[in-house]
Order: structure tokens, then C-alpha cells, then sequence
């Protein structure tokens, strides 16, 4: 008996009502939703779930993001059309178990003992002997011989013109049809698991409860009923913010339009966060030191939770999922990145806001986050560019052949040290992101200070380059940009540079080379007023290297530009170390050597200061002092269904395994009188033709021939 891929056909008179009931229960039918539920699933596997709308449309755009919108792509797996497929998916799986358990059960009952001597002769495998035993003795030889090997067996004795002939009729591997039951019973319960999981309940109350998601903000004692769920709720999901050394007993459910709030039966209080790294700065441990406070008995009772360790309590799993900032206390400096701000001090804490203020202009300062540990990779820092000229295709494969753990380029971990995340919000609403690191990092040979931006959460940070000076920090950089901006130590570095230059030649020599220096530092500036009817590329001011590039593919022929660049480079280079020179001087320091220390400075500093002008904040706040507060982020569900869907999973396995590893088999032997002995005849049939089906039948036959 094979199952049937035909749907149920009830004895009706409407067609209709019959068409769909055959639909339902065809396992077409079923197949076809169970292919679409997997493409859903791989949409909601790539694409992030529960994200905040603004992400979406950063990431695709205003229209799609609302077509994907539409369609609940955000939500995949709490969407009406997925829930509506899962219950289809279970109704037609049912009525597949339905339609063919009975035959099944019966298949599983019968051995077939009726067959006629005719039919055996249409089987691939059998065979045929001549035995001087009676049919009877023949039969029950045979027949206990199959048992010892592990057949169930029948006997049947029939009358011929001949005599009393016997039927041996034996089978083996029926759990091969229970393979076939267990393996759509586990896709119903699983699919009944996942729906009790997953957000049906939420739903529910959403649509008949009168609940629905909350949109604002402030404070959660605040937020009304109608946007909270009782601790009684059957099943749920959500995220538990806790920071150290105080309490919380209110779940937060991400919803597409919102949040809802689920109340808990307890509070749980962090006592104490604990992340441990290994040497490379990696880390090893996440775990929480919490207090459970049961709201009803009042018990307070001391637990630890750990990453792939929860701890339950009430029918409710506290798994460690993340963690985050409590509020940590942070002083940040204010330096400046133009002449007109001078150097400050503000603290705040992290996810705190204050305003900054310079006259007319105003600024929102929102602290965002802190990070003590930064673990970058510094290993491709110093790997050398490819050549796309010289590929070495040979070289390019044994790069990636080898061990396991083998890379095309080595990993070099290390801790650079506690970084500050920022915003700075206009009046306008308008805001960037920005990420400063603490200490200098040392890359390409020179420590440099890393100040990240970028324009929204879609994009990576876009990080400047600030070279530290002899005390490890950015004063002597600042202090060369503010001299930048200032006209006047303009034209005395420029009168200095020329002196030691043009020294010994003739005045128009002298004065040539002044204008050109004059000319090469305004431009850099950006204070040229050529630079307006320059082309500016994107940037909000022309000013740098780009200013210097523009300036000569507008004004030098292209043939001369390159012997032009290097002789307005050199000024360049020359009257900005003299600025240099005239800014430690204005601020009391000595004067710099002229050593590969200070060469290594002003090349960094140069480039620094042509990217300065990308940067689109008049100030840089750099993380001086910090007290850190942390925060355990929890993961709290109720899910009933858990145990439903392990049940489904051993029935799947079971399933799956005896469908593909054991053979239904049936064996026929007929014994029929002949001359004070017996004619047999064997045949075997399986389900699966396997080369080993030849060996089996050859060891079977040998029972005719034995005695």
C-alpha cells in the first residue's frame, strides 16, 4: 500500500463543497504551503525583524519601505498571511493523516495470505523447488525459520484438486508506514507549537481584547491599561531592561506599530552584570547576578543567569540576551574645529540630552552610548594594496587552501580602549552620528585619534584621522587649524617661509614666490575668493586638497599640471610647517625639530586638514573621564508550546529515519502437494529496490533447499 496524493472524496452533491474538502486534503495542497512558508522564512531570516520603521527606510527607500510594510515583511513570522498558511498547513496535513490512517492501520493488519500461485509468478524476485517434506511440515519449517529471523508470519492452508496446499505469508519493516504517520503528525504539532510561541495570542488580544500598541514615550508606570498585557497571558516574548541595583518586572513586545507591555508575576533586580574577555579582548562571559522578587508570595529568591543557561520561574524562562548601558556617567572635552569655539567641559549621562549653545546657533547634544571594550582587528591595517597587474592566480588558490583556520589575510585583535557615542541634533531635527575613541591608535606607523560620523544608522562610520602631537593629543593639530583660519598668522608664516626660501635671490623672485605661497595657503584654507566659482565636489566648503585640485584643473593646462602640483605642494608643505611653527610659538612651546618625528606629524596633519573640511561639526568632544553603569538586557517568554514542539521534533526524527532506513518487505511462500511431497514457490516484494534485495532473496531461498 502506498499513500495516496489524492485528497479526501466526500459522497455530496455541491461540487464546490467537494472541490475544496479534495483541495485541503491533497498533499499537492500541502507541499505548495509548505514551500511558501519556507521562502517567508528565508525573508524574515535575511531581513531584519522588529526594527524601527525609520531603519527600513533608510535602508530602502520611502516607497518599498512602505510596500514591505504592507506585506509584513517586518514581521514575518506574527504576519496574518503566515499565521492564516500554518493554519491551512495544519488542516490539510490533518486531513492527509485522516484520509490515510485507516488504510494504513489495515495495510499494517493484513498479510495479504490470499495471493494466488498465478501472482507470485509476476514478481522480480522468485524462485521455485521441489520438496520431499508435506506441505504442512514444509510450511511450519519455513515459517518458524522466518520468525527467528525477525518476520511476522501467517499460515494459511488451502484446498486444491490435489490436495491440502499451504501459504506462508510473512512481512517485515512495517514501521516503515508509522515512519509515514509520525513524520506528518510532527509537521501538525510542530506548526500547533509554533502558533501557540509565537505572537497568535498577542494578536488576539489585540484584535478582541481591546489592546494595542503604544506609540509614545516616557515613563512605563505611566503608560495606560489598554496598552498592557496581564501576567496570565498564555505565551509571549519580550525583552527585560534592567540596569544594576535596580528592579523591573515589565516585558516590552516589539510590534510593528509599537510596543505592548506584559506584566510579569515578578520583579527582577540585577545586582550585578559580569562580562569576562579573553587575552585578545574577546568576550568570554556574559552573565547576571539577579534577585527574583515574586509579586505574590514575596519570595526573593538569588539566581545567576548566563548565556545559554536561563533560569525559570513560574512557567516563565529568563534567558541572558544582551547587554547595554544603565546610564553610565560620562565628561566629554569640547575642542574646537574652527577659530570661534573655544575648549569646554560637559558631562551628561548615557541616554541623557543636553543643549549647547555658541550666540545664535544651538545645538542638542544626545549622549547614545559607551563602550569601555573595542576590540578591533589591526591586522589589515599593514597589508599592502593588491596589484591588479600582477595576479598570481596559483598564489591566490594556496591562500585559501590549508587549514581550517586558514585566512586570506591574519587577524590581529586588540583592545584600543573605551570609545563615546554621540548625536548632535540642528533645529531643524536634522542629526549625525557620531563615535570617538578615547586614546590614539597607532595605524600606518603614526598614533592618530579616530573621530567617526555618519548621516544615519544605515550607514558605517566615516572616520578623520587626527594626528597627537608630544603629548599624546590633539592640542598641536587643533592648534595648527585654528592658525589655518587666522589671516594674519597666514601671512606671517607666509613672510617666515619665503625668508628662508627666496633667501639670497632677487626681489621679484622673492615676491613671485610670496604670491604663490599666499595663493597655495588661501586655498587650502578655503578663504580664496577664487574658491566660489570652483567647482566643490559635495563638500560644504571648498577648502584642502580638493581646493588645490580644483584650482589647477580650472586654471593649468593639462599638460603642466603634474610639474605644477609638485612645486605648489612643496610651498605648501613649507608654509604650513612655519604655521605650525607660529602656533607652538603663539602658545609658549618650543619650536619643533626638524626630524622624522615631526616630518611624520605634518604629512598626517596635511591630510587631516583636508579632511577636516568633510567634517560637519564645529567641535569634537573627546571622552575624558567616565563612571560606567551597566545594564542587563533579558529576554523573558512564556512558551507553552515549547514542549509541543520537542514532541514534534522526536516524532519527525522518527519519522524521517524510518521512512528512509527500514524496508517494508512481504514474503510469499506457496507449498502445494505433490507425489508425498511439495511444490514450493517464493516470492518477495519491497518497497525500495536495493542492491541488497538480490543477497537478501538468495539467503530466503536457501530455506526451500534446507531441511
Amino acid at each position: 500500500m502506498s499513500a495516496s496524493t489524492a485528497g479526501i472524496e466526500i459522497p455530496t452533491q455541491s461540487r464546490r463543497l467537494a472541490a475544496v474538502v479534495e483541495l485541503l486534503s491533497s498533499m499537492r495542497f500541502a507541499i505548495a504551503l509548505l514551500t511558501v512558508i519556507c521562502i517567508a522564512s528565508v525573508v524574515g531570516t535575511v531581513l531584519k525583524q522588529h526594527e524601527p520603521i525609520n531603519n527600513y527606510v533608510n535602508q530602502f527607500g520611502p516607497f518599498w519601505s512602505e510596500v514591505f510594510g504592507r506585506l509584513s515583511l517586518y514581521a514575518v513570522y506574527s504576519a496574518w498571511w503566515f499565521l492564516l498558511i500554518l493554519a491551512f498547513l495544519v488542516v490539510s496535513t490533518t486531513l492527509c493523516i485522516v484520509r490515510n490512517t485507516p488504510k494504513i492501520m489495515a495495510d499494517l493488519r493484513q498479510f495479504k495470505e490470499h495471493v494466488h500461485e498465478r501472482s507470485l509468478q509476476a514478481f522480480h524476485h522468485k524462485a521455485q523447488a521441489e520438496l520431499p517434506e508435506a506441505p504442512r511440515a514444509a510450511a511450519e519449517r519455513i515459517g518458524q525459520a522466518l520468525v527467528a529471523q525477525g518476520w511476522k508470519v501467517r499460515l494459511q492452508s488451502r484446498e486444491t484438486p490435489t490436495g491440502t496446499g499451504w501459504m506462508v505469508a510473512a512481512k517485515a519493516g512495517a514501521a516503515n508506514k508509522i515512519g509515514y504517520l509520525a513524520a506528518h503528525a510532527a509537521i501538525v504539532v510542530i506548526c500547533i507549537g509554533g502558533l501557540l510561541d509565537g505572537d497568535l495570542m498577542v494578536r488576539l488580544q489585540m484584535a478582541f481584547g481591546g489592546k494595542e500598541p503604544f506609540r509614545g514615550g516616557g515613563a512605563i508606570a505611566e503608560v495606560p491599561d489598554k496598552h498592557r498585557l496581564s501576567d496570565a497571558n498564555p505565551t509571549f516574548r519580550g525583552n527585560l531592561l534592567v540596569t544594576e541595583g535596580t528592579r523591573a518586572g515589565v516585558a516590552v513586545l516589539a510590534q510593528p506599530e509599537g510596543v505592548i507591555l506584559q506584566e510579569l508575576p515578578f520583579d527582577v533586580e540585577l545586582k550585578k552584570f559580569i562580562v569576562e574577555y579573553y587575552d585578545t579582548g574577546m568576550p568570554r562571559l556574559f552573565a547576571s547576578d539577579i534577585v527574583i522578587h515574586d509579586r505574590y508570595t514575596g519570595e526573593a529568591r538569588p539566581a545567576r543567569v548566563e548565556v545559554n543557561h536561563p533560569v525559570e520561574h513560574r512557567g516563565i524562562q529568563i534567558y541572558q540576551s544582551s547587554f547595554d548601558d544603565g546610564g553610565s556617567l560620562v565628561k566629554l572635552r569640547a575642542l574646537p574645529m574652527g577659530a570661534s569655539v573655544r575648549p569646554f567641559e560637559v558631562q551628561g549621562r548615557i541616554g541623557e540630552a543636553t543643549t549647547l549653545t555658541n550666540g545664535s546657533e544651538r545645538l542638542r547634544l544626545e549622549f547614545t552610548g559607551l563602550r569601555v571594550i573595542n576590540v578591533e582587528n589591526m591586522g589589515s591595517a599593514n597589508a599592502a594594496a593588491t596589484d591588479v597587474r600582477a595576479v598570481d592566480l596559483r598564489q591566490a588558490i594556496e591562500a585559501r587552501l590549508g587549514a581550517g583556520h586558514k585566512t586570506v589575510s591574519e587577524r590581529t585583535l586588540r583592545n584600543v580602549g573605551p570609545s563615546v557615542t554621540y548625536k548632535l541634533r540642528d533645529e531643524a531635527g536634522q542629526a549625525r552620528e557620531y563615535h570617538n575613541y578615547m586614546l590614539p591608535i597607532e595605524l600606518d606607523g603614526q598614533r592618530v585619534y579616530l573621530l567617526g560620523v555618519r548621516e544615519s544608522p544605515a550607514e558605517p562610520f566615516r572616520y578623520l584621522r587626527v594626528p597627537v602631537d608630544d603629548n599624546d593629543a590633539m592640542d598641536g593639530f587643533l592648534r595648527l587649524r585654528a592658525a589655518l583660519a587666522d589671516p594674519s598668522m597666514r601671512a606671517e608664516a607666509v613672510r617666515r617661509y619665503v625668508a628662508q626660501a627666496a633667501q639670497g635671490q632677487p626681489a621679484p623672485v622673492a615676491q613671485a614666490l610670496a604670491g604663490s605661497a599666499q595663493r597655495a595657503l588661501a586655498l587650502f584654507a578655503g578663504e580664496d575668493p577664487e574658491i566660489e566659482r570652483l567647482p566643490h565636489g559635495g563638500a560644504p566648503r571648498l577648502g584642502g586638497l580638493q581646493a588645490l585640485s580644483a584650482f589647477m584643473e580650472a586654471n593649468v593646462p593639462e599638460a603642466e599640471r603634474e610639474r605644477a602640483g609638485e612645486v605648489l605642494l612643496r610651498i605648501l608643505n613649507g608654509t604650513l610647517f612655519e604655521l605650525y611653527q607660529l602656533s607652538r610659538e603663539r602658545a609658549g612651546l618650543p619650536a619643533a625639530a626638524r626630524d622624522d618625528k615631526t616630518a611624520n606629524f605634518m604629512t598626517q596633519a596635511v591630510l587631516s586638514l583636508s579632511d577636516a573640511f568633510f567634517y560637519p561639526a564645529p567641535l569634537v568632544l573627546q571622552l575624558q573621564d567616565f563612571e560606567q553603569v551597566q545594564a542587563s538586557v533579558f529576554q523573558v517568554a512564556r512558551a507553552p508550546g515549547k514542549t509541543i514542539v520537542y514532541l514534534g521534533c522526536v516524532l519527525l526524527i522518527v519519522g524521517v529515519f524510518a521512512m528512509l532506513y527500514v524496508r517494508e518487505r512481504r514474503l510469499w511462500v506457496w507449498l502445494a502437494p505433490q507425489d508425498g511431497g511439495a511444490r514450493a514457490t517464493m516470492a518477495l516484494s519491497s518497497n525500495r529496490k536495493l542492491l541488497d534485495d538480490d543477497r537478501a532473496f538468495e539467503r530466503l531461498r536457501a530455506l526451500l533447499t534446507s531441511p
